[in-house]
């Protein structure tokens, strides 16, 4: 059973909850909103009355729909007999997105299973693409609403392509739904690193007084996965690792780490209180130039794997990025001078995400200890494949010398809380949205504040047709990558330095401004 806050789980009552998945018969709804779903029906975190509809073109009945629940729901090893209870709440709709008529229909099915109620709330999960979200939202808003209780709606990205695209969606939508209407679901806000970051940072006395420029050299969050697009070239060829990771994940991420103290972190008023708080620091970051931004591409490699641009559907001459290295830069008290270092990447080493925090060298220490290194203190927080959180810190190293060496106080979550239930993102997020709880949701103003950072960039990419930099499937991705970040500060874990720090860095792609035609 799923673990909430005292009184988290619903109280049994003669309400009824509808959830209509939009998009049932996609990957995403079966891969994570109904396994999601199961996951708090068999935590009895859903009403005892209970109704999900699968919303869709395509024809299919009931029982179609179920067997194509089954295998993913399975995944989730629970006893046989709570999958069956479950899909037995499961039924399936054939419509289309943009009609009213076919809304219309949907809401007298749902009228006459909520008859028996007395009152009932409905959820609309967007699991379908962008560009049918405004038809969709106006039919629910015309057609589909509940008489007798809340309407909310969970929309996924993307949230627009660029600013102009984002700020069309956002009024498109606004004309017809409130924002505590409007649920922007974006999972790594989800993520059980990501929300102890709120803890880690506002409930330990130590951290605060060192939180800021005086003692922070760097801030590096990174996300990288070991596979390529492999077989979904043709859809991210269309976005590129700056709209699919960097503006929306690690831009989340870097607000939370950078935020002021919200003036509440649980309870009624935290939903405002905590997206107030990210608002005003993105506010303060001027766009991303060219100059501190590192593009690359993949490229096969002597084990047979192949290049970007040799899977199905990427243009062999495309421009794509699959991987970003940037340097967002923080103007206000509290950051001024701290690079904040945002890496995204496909085909590399590893499949990692995390946060470093890298502290600054100790004052004096190289005459302290007569030239030896004294490596800098970092925390980090890694946010996937494992969920540990690590302190270096400086130690005597054994022996008869006074010689620091660098040790990790550890904290690892399935040892440490190996006991403890420990949901899945979208789990999290869709408990959240039956509380009525938007803190861990993208609100209007941060998600345009966010494009606004990184427009610029990409208009300048597109328009002056930037070429990436190649790196082989499997490395650690360009290396003039590891040239920005040091000159940047980041002390790199292969200790490579940048000798030139007197001299400002331009990036590699700043050329490209005068040798492409635009």
């Amino acid at each position: 059973a799923l673990d909430g806050e005292p009184g988290a789980a619903l109280e049994p009552s003669a309400r009824m909850l509808t959830v209509v998945v939009l998009g049932a018969s996609g990957d995403l709804a079966k891969k994570k909103t109904y396994p999601s779903l199961l996951d708090l029906y068999a935590s009895d975190l859903l009403p005892q009355r209970l109704q999900v509809v699968g919303y869709a073109r395509s024809s299919k009945s009931d029982e179609d729909l179920r067997s194509s629940l089954r295998p993913y729901l399975d995944q989730r090893q629970l006893p046989a007999e709570v999958v069956q209870r479950f899909l037995e709440h499961c039924t399936y709709f054939q419509g289309q997105y943009a009609s009213h008529d076919d809304m219309a229909r949907l809401h007298t099915q749902l009228c006459e299973g909520e008859s028996s109620s007395t009152g009932a709330d409905r959820i609309f999960y967007f699991a379908i693409p962008s560009n049918v979200f405004v038809d969709s939202a106006t039919s629910i808003k015309t057609s589909g609403q509940s008489a007798t209780g809340y309407t909310r709606l969970i929309v996924e990205k993307p949230f627009g392509s660029d600013l102009a695209s984002a700020t069309a969606l956002c009024d498109a939508l606004g004309k017809t739904w409130d924002e505590d209407c409007l649920y922007r679901i974006d999972h790594y806000l989800g993520k059980e690193m990501v929300q102890n970051l709120l803890v880690l940072r506002f409930a330990n006395a130590f951290l605060e007084p060192v939180w800021n420029q005086h003692y922070i050299t760097a801030v590096h969050i990174s996300f990288k996965e070991d596979f390529g697009t492999e077989g979904r070239g043709g859809y991210f060829d269309n976005f590129g690792i700056i709209r699919d990771v960097i503006q929306n994940h690690l831009m989340q991420v870097l607000s939370l780490v950078a935020m002021e103290p919200p003036t509440h972190i649980s309870g009624e008023m935290s939903g405002n209180a905590i997206r107030d708080a990210k608002v005003n620091v993105l506010q303060c970051i001027t766009p991303v130039k060219l100059e501190d931004v590192v593009l690359g591409q993949y490229q096969g490699n002597s084990d047979g794997a192949a290049a970007y641009t040799e899977d199905d559907g990427v243009p062999k001459d495309s421009r794509t990025e699959t991987y970003c290295s940037c340097v967002v830069k923080i103007n206000n008290r509290r950051w001024h001078g701290v690079p904040f270092i945002l890496t995204a990447g496909k085909a590399l080493e590893q499949r990692k995400a995390e946060i470093r925090v890298q502290f600054k060298e100790v004052p004096g220490a190289a005459f302290m200890f007569e030239g030896r290194a004294v490596p800098n203190n970092e925390l980090v927080m890694e946010i996937q494949p494992n969920q540990e959180i690590k302190f270096l810190t400086n130690l005597k190293k054994p022996g008869l010398q006074a010689m620091p060496v660098q040790s990790e106080l550890d904290l690892t979550y399935k040892e440490s809380f190996a006991d403890a239930s420990n949901p899945e993102a979208y789990t999290r997020l869709i408990l959240e949205v039956l509380r009525g709880n938007q803190a861990a949701f993208v609100r209007q103003d941060e998600l345009l504040e966010a494009w606004r950072i990184f427009t610029p960039l990409l208009k300048l990419m597109e328009g002056h047709r930037i070429n990436p930099l190649p790196y082989q499937y499997g490395s650690s991705g360009p290396r003039e990558a590891e040239v920005l970040m040091a000159a940047h500060g980041l002390v790199l874990p292969s200790g490579f330095r940048y000798q030139q720090r007197a001299v400002r860095h331009i990036g590699p792609h700043v050329h490209d401004l005068y040798s492409n035609d635009t």
